[in-house]
């Protein structure tokens, strides 16, 4: 292995830079990828990547893309809750690349909901 130098230190740092910013920071949205041991093994590691992938193809610097584990429904997963501030958070189960393209052009720069991808609307709440 070669060894790194000053300008690949970096670089690398740069690029993990925008990586931790969106995970940080002020959002219109917030994107919560469940990544427990069901998840992971169901592939939520791919669909964090493609959001991830999603934000810097578009430039997008106002989305924060975080994880979480369980949701408690492991037959649904890969998962991921959308959240904005005024609206219900909104719950996408069965996940695939291509699906969360069109929950990313939608539903987080259109802010139109993605009905066909989604369990549900809302949070739980105790009387």
């Amino acid at each position: 292995m070669p060894k790194l130098k000053v300008e690949d230190l970096k670089k690398l740092r740069d690029e993990l830079k925008g990586k931790l910013t969106v995970r940080s920071g002020e959002a219109k949205a917030k994107v919560i990828v469940h990544m427990s041991t069901c998840g992971i093994a169901a592939g939520a590691r791919d669909i964090l990547d493609a959001f991830l992938k999603e934000i810097e193809e578009n430039k997008v610097t106002d989305i924060l893309i975080t994880t979480s584990s369980c949701a408690g429904l492991c037959s649904r997963e890969p998962m991921a809750t959308v959240e904005y501030l005024k609206d219900p958070p909104v719950k996408y189960v069965d996940l695939t690349k291509e699906k969360v393209k069109k929950i990313f052009k939608e539903h987080l720069l259109n802010g139109k909901v993605v009905v066909e991808y989604a369990l549900g609307s809302g949070s739980e709440t105790t009387a």
